[in-house]
């Protein structure tokens, strides 16, 4: 029943919120011409609609999507390996999607080009990010079959996010000036790189991933007594966990390439449900983990543009004041 509850307050702050990301900003709407845009209605400025309708509702529907899926990628990846400290950047996977762009912004010039396929701009930059992340959580997937122990795994993503990180040391060094600082400010997440074109694509395989992911509901509540008691229920741990790298992966993947490399929100949510649900059932904690992570995502989003028209804050510069004093607790709390 507290579930519940929950579920639906999260429910009702994050549309709260989404109406705020479009009432918000650094040009101002009246509230009553956002409503009439948004029914279809007449309104006394093109210009209006068009920053409505192709600016603040998809950076809004991406920051709800983006949020719940780095949430969900969090929360199970933390039980599958039993870590609080676990989430997609530490198993390098948002690493391998920076690698994916670094190769495209600083080594190909901004295009890529496979045969008969051809990309340029945010195409290029969007197939790099996804190529990278999921090159990585194939490896892992592949380490997953020959490393049992889920420590030694955890730590063998971690050198793959280092690995990346010096090849992507390395590129920076090398290239241009231009390039450097466009791989800079892709590597400060935003929102808004989504356009209506494009939503659909974004919005179909981001909620077949979540709803992947709710399907793993079962299994994940096995693992938490342990491997043993899975198996016992008649459940393949190995298949789980793989399955669980797949999903996070893809979810991962999708997350990073449209959006850049959020930090913080899919290791710092989980916790943040856990403490207000106080439950390590996941019928329960993983739906409240999606809502949540759309509610903070959406909550950090607001804050980027709360200072008008003095510009725009970078998304990075904002997850980590709410991330990490939320793990700085977690890690405080378990060693008392």
């Amino acid at each position: 029943m507290k579930g519940v509850r929950y579920c639906l307050f999260a429910t009702f702050a994050a549309v709260v919120l989404f109406l705020l990301n479009l009432l918000c900003g650094s040009i101002h709407i009246p509230v009553k011409e956002v409503f009439h845009i948004l029914s279809g209605g007449e309104t006394t400025h093109d210009s209006w609609r068009f920053i409505i309708l192709e600016s603040r509702l998809p950076q809004a529907i991406t920051a709800t999507l983006c949020g719940g899926a780095l949430a969900a990628s969090g929360l199970m990846l933390q039980t599958a390996f039993k870590n609080p400290l676990a989430g997609p950047s530490i198993f390098g996977i948002s690493g391998g999607a920076g690698l994916g762009v670094a190769l495209v912004m600083l080594l190909l010039g901004g295009s890529l080009n496979a045969g008969t396929f051809e990309a340029t701009g945010f195409t290029a930059i969007l197939s790099g990010a996804f190529i990278g992340a999921m090159a990585v959580t194939t490896v892992i997937f592949i380490f997953s079959s020959i490393v049992r122990n889920n420590v030694m795994l955890l730590i063998i993503g971690v050198m793959i996010g280092f690995i990346s990180s010096s090849v992507i040391s390395l590129l920076n060094f090398f290239a241009t000036e231009e390039g450097v600082k466009s791989y800079a400010v892709w590597g400060m997440g935003n929102f808004g790189g989504v356009t209506m074109d494009i939503m659909p694509v974004f919005f179909i395989t981001t909620t077949t991933g979540l709803v992947a992911s709710l399907m793993l509901i079962k299994p994940l509540n096995a693992l938490l007594l342990g491997e043993q008691y899975a198996e016992n229920l008649g459940i393949n741990t190995v298949r789980v966990r793989n399955w669980l790298l797949v999903v996070t992966g893809f979810l991962t993947a999708i997350a990073t390439a449209f959006c850049g490399p959020v930090s913080f929100i899919g290791l710092a949510v989980p916790h943040i449900t856990r403490m207000m649900l106080m439950t390590e059932n996941h019928r329960q904690l993983l739906p409240g983990t999606i809502l949540t992570g759309a509610v903070v995502a959406l909550l950090c989003n607001l804050l980027c543009y709360l200072p008008g028209e003095g510009g725009i804050i970078p998304l990075n510069a904002i997850t980590p004041l709410i991330g990490a004093p939320v793990i700085i607790y977690v890690i405080v709390k378990r060693m008392a």
